[in-house]
């Protein structure tokens, strides 16, 4: 059935488009008998208001934007499902967009939210992002962005992120605890700022707490290059006897290489990695990581743009715990 109109309403009541309007809305002018008899059939006749028009009107969309590089991973997926089951619950929808690292798609995501009259935007910094004045201009508009995991070096955005610095302490300690002697530590892509954080914390606990400890660090990335740098490094004269795993999508390309050369977890190499924890436990034995939650953090964040859009003091750096947890790869 076509949706119904005000005129309509209107012409079957005899009553002017404004009298409707101001019944349906509950104004103080309009009769209790008017407002009954205009519910009435506007429920009979399956009205809706004009969602657009309301938005024009009141400047509110009650959208919240979401940008992410990708969604074919298991962080963001958690991330998505923990907002929009927020938003759902606070009579919010969600608009997601994938920058697929790209700065001009970022770019055009973000006008896009704008147009839609986003009321507030998480995102995720591409790779490859160094002018934020796109950002900049949302927060001017009024519009507060929330950032998560890969978060601009840039100060004064608001950011909610895993305390990335403990993470790679709490991996570089339980490597320490097991004595291992020639580490290879993959790392995600050496622009971000999430990549600086963990790379350096890691290399520094070693030097501090296990300085002959050889430590190699290659930053692939992505799936393929995980596994090509592994397959190299574990057929090399001295292969490592640990590989630290900074991303589920690089633990993945590891595994395929342990598994192409046959080798056998921890009696042949050990494997420990940061995880949002589901990856791990396909394999045999469960790989040990430290605990990156999308689900934790989008629940987090949502309760942060939810004070912001309230008007309420909210910190601008928040973080969640860094958990080990510990299966039997290592």
């Amino acid at each position: 059935m076509q949706q119904s109109t005000l005129k309509e309403l209107s012409e079957a009541l005899g009553i002017s488009i404004s009298t409707v309007s101001r019944a349906l809305k509950d104004h103080p002018d309009i009769s209790a008998a008017t407002k009954q008899k205009v519910k009435e059939l506007a429920a009979a006749m399956e009205y809706e208001p004009n969602s657009y028009a309301v938005q024009l009107r009141t400047r509110q969309s009650n959208v919240l934007g979401l940008l992410v590089p990708t969604l074919d991973n298991f962080f963001n997926d958690a991330f998505l499902a923990a907002v929009e089951e927020e938003a759902r619950n606070y009579g919010y929808t969600v608009l997601i967009m994938q920058s697929k690292d790209n700065v001009e798609i970022e770019t055009a995501s973000l006008n896009l939210f704008r147009k839609n009259m986003a009321m507030g935007v998480f995102a995720t910094v591409s790779v490859a992002t160094e002018d934020m004045s796109p950002f900049h201009k949302l927060e001017d508009l009024k519009i507060p962005v929330v950032f998560f995991d890969r978060v601009p070096e840039e100060e004064g955005f608001h950011t909610v992120c895993l305390s990335d610095a403990d993470a790679a302490r709490l991996a570089a300690e339980a490597i320490i605890e097991k004595k291992k002697k020639n580490v290879l530590a993959l790392f995600a892509h050496p622009h971000l700022s999430i990549t600086k954080i963990r790379s350096k914390t890691f290399v520094e606990t070693f030097k501090q707490q296990s300085p002959s400890t050889n430590v190699t660090l290659d930053f692939p990335e992505q799936l393929e290059p995980s596994k090509e740098v592994a397959l190299k490094m574990l057929q090399s004269k001295n292969p490592p006897d640990v590989i630290f795993c900074m991303s589920d999508v690089i633990l993945i390309g590891v595994m395929k290489a342990v598994h192409q050369l046959n080798l056998s977890v921890p009696q042949d190499v050990s494997i420990i990695s940061i995880s949002n924890g589901f990856i791990p436990t396909m394999y045999n034995p469960v790989i040990t990581y430290v605990e990156t939650s999308g689900y934790k953090l989008g629940k987090l964040s949502f309760s942060q743009m939810l004070g912001r859009l309230k008007g309420e003091e909210v910190k601008q750096n928040v973080y969640i715990e860094s958990i080990l947890v510990k299966g039997g790869s290592l």
